[in-house]
């Protein structure tokens, strides 16, 4: 019935009931009424103020996990803006240690971060990882992703797995030794940067050749390839501007420093000659040092020296077959004794101390190179990793 009907109805039943016969003085039909009135408006508003309560209650929800969500860093994007991975990836956090350690470096293996303390960090969202770095600081590592179509990508991953991108649509990504700079090629700019609270700071950027790339850092310096099928590098210290292309059109790979400044590097000595190694000096634009060469190594230019530039641990050839070489550093000359040390490497030579190396071989076991064994003629033996998939080959993760 409508209200208007239900008030007329209501107000004839009460007027035949009265027994006076002049009007009430309180008019009995309009009391109900106003009550009735009173009833629904409260009533009213009390429904308004629970609808109230449930949208703050679901906003402060909803402001609440916003705030749980990890800060994001500052991003480099130098592809186009819709290539980029998602930035930010919340991982669920792992459980305590219930394995032992599988080595005494951080490990890659099945999209996990295996640690030397015996945790496993799961890796999600982020692709292949060619190269990690552990901070020093212990808070978590930097991995540079795989090449794709988009470019490389470098990833600044927690210590629960919480993985943002800092660089993405890069040619090449290369790590200084404590993880704290970057530098990286796109097209014809060479850049770098200092990585600090997990965003790039500082960059400097310079015009390179379209084929040359980073190589490693060597003193605050960056070293670059002036191109991949060709020898020549030349050392940068970063400034802006065009890069000077130096003098080196001899060097195939450099692999480290000694104390003294001096490179420890491949060069071709002349057409048809093998290749062997030497000793670059960075104040004569990377010419060699005496002697011009040293020992063949024939290899593929995989390999690292030590941090305390005594050993060279290289890929090469010994008695016929390819394998990894140790090579004593102490006396440069002809006589250099060069000792087979390992199955071939691949992938990254992570010295862990100055006698101590890992990396992985080709069949995707962890060989573990400990310098005295070697010189006293056991070269190392793979070992096989647990939880490795068939055709995977782990990743020994730099620093820490």
């Amino acid at each position: 019935m409508p209200p208007d009907d239900l008030e007329g109805a209501l107000r004839e039943m009460l007027s035949r009931r009265a027994a006076v016969a002049r009007a009430a003085a309180a008019d009995p039909a309009g009391v109900a009424i106003r009550r009735a009135d009173r009833i629904q408006r409260r009533r009213t508003l009390a429904g308004m103020g629970l609808a109230v309560l449930a949208v703050v209650t679901v906003t402060a929800g909803s402001l609440q996990l916003r705030d749980d969500r990890p800060p994001t860093g500052g991003t480099v994007v130098i592809g186009e803006p819709d290539q980029r991975p998602l930035v930010d990836r919340t991982i669920p956090p792992f459980g305590p240690d219930t394995a032992p350690p599988i080595a005494e470096v951080d490990l890659l293996i099945d999209d996990s971060i295996a640690t030397a303390q015996g945790r496993r960090v799961p890796l999600l969202g982020i692709g292949e990882v060619e190269r990690a770095h552990r901070l020093t600081d212990g808070r978590g590592w930097l991995a540079v992703g795989a090449p794709t179509l988009a470019g490389r990508f470098l990833w600044a991953v927690a210590a629960d797995g919480t993985a943002q991108v800092l660089l993405a649509g890069a040619d090449e990504i290369v790590l200084n030794g404590d993880g704290r700079q970057v530098a990286w090629k796109q097209g014809s700019v060479l850049a770098v940067a200092g990585i600090v609270n997990g965003e790039l700071a500082d960059t400097v950027r310079a015009d390179a050749p379209a084929e040359a790339v980073p190589v490693r850092f060597v003193d605050g310096a960056v070293l670059v390839r002036l191109a991949p099928d060709r020898p020549g590098h030349v050392l940068w210290a970063p400034r802006p501007g065009p890069l000077d292309l130096g003098a080196d059109r001899a060097s195939i790979h450099i692999f480290g420093a000694l104390p003294d400044g001096r490179l420890v590097g491949g060069i071709v000595p002349g057409v048809g000659l093998p290749a062997c190694l030497t000793l670059l000096d960075p104040a004569r634009e990377l010419a060699p040092s005496q002697p011009d060469c040293g020992p063949e190594t024939a290899g593929d230019g995989r390999g690292a020296v030590s941090p305390d530039g005594r050993w060279l641990l290289v890929n090469g050839r010994s008695a016929g077959a390819d394998s990894a070489l140790l090579v004593d550093l102490a006396k440069f000359d002809d006589s250099t004794v060069v000792r087979p040390a390992g199955p071939p490497m691949t992938g990254t030579v992570v010295w862990r101390t100055p006698d101590t190396a890992y990396y992985a071989d080709a069949a995707g076991g962890l060989v573990r190179v400990a310098v005295d064994r070697v010189v006293a003629g056991r070269p190392a033996a793979p070992t096989a990793l647990p939880g490795l998939p068939p055709g995977e080959l782990p990743v020994v993760v730099s620093g820490g």
